[in-house]
């Protein structure tokens, strides 16, 4: 009996349903092995000035004198040529399709480059208010700090403040001596009659 049971529970704990599931989930402690990808990758950064530098050159007049010329040389040789050499006969359907398929390549990177011109801009104004926001805060700061320092010389003694109050003082010091100049004071009459004092006595 003990060994069926024993030969039982080997049996049945690796075909158990936490063996299974251990082997089913991803480890968390290991990344994960690179998926086979079926489409082309490509670098958005770099296709983004790609499809820029192409949307700059489409709109110089450099590129419309450049198709204008190939253009006029496309319909000179298909009408002026002999009807062998000629690989576009007069409706220019080869060159209509041409001009199509260049316009329609034309006017998506003409929009992912606004697209990226758009984020570029959206980036600077988010970056203007910022510095707006902080040249206001210091302004604000500025101005409280120049109040302070008109309060506080409010109260400190000017220069010409200063200079009325000795003025002031020198009049009154003036005036005082003056005064005494005019009263004699008792100890000055004592010196000046002494024989009186002596008389008196």
């Amino acid at each position: 009996m003990t060994p069926e049971r024993e030969s039982g529970t080997r049996e049945r704990t690796p075909v158990g349903a936490t063996a299974a599931t251990r082997h089913r989930t991803p480890r968390l402690d290991q990344p994960r092995p690179p998926r086979r990808r079926y489409l082309p990758e490509w670098d958005p950064e770099a296709f983004g000035v790609m499809s820029e530098k192409i949307a700059r050159f489409l709109g110089t007049g450099r590129f419309i004198v450049w198709m204008t010329v190939v253009i006029i040389l496309w319909v000179l040789w298909n009408v002026t040529v002999p009807m062998a050499l000629r690989f576009d006969q007069y409706p220019f359907i080869f060159l209509t399709l041409a001009l199509s398929l260049q316009a329609s390549y034309a006017a998506p990177l003409i929009l992912l480059a606004q697209n990226r011109q758009d984020d570029r801009d959206r980036v600077n104004l988010e970056q203007d208010r910022k510095q707006n926001e902080r040249s206001i805060a210091d302004t604000e700061y500025l101005t409280r700090e120049i109040a302070a320092l008109r309060t506080g010389l409010g109260e400190v003694a000017t220069r010409d403040w200063m200079r009325s109050e000795l003025q002031d003082l020198l009049k009154e010091l003036e005036d005082r001596q003056g005064r005494s100049d005019r009263v004699v004071f008792p100890a000055e009459r004592s010196e000046r009659s002494p024989g009186r004092d002596t008389d008196d006595r």
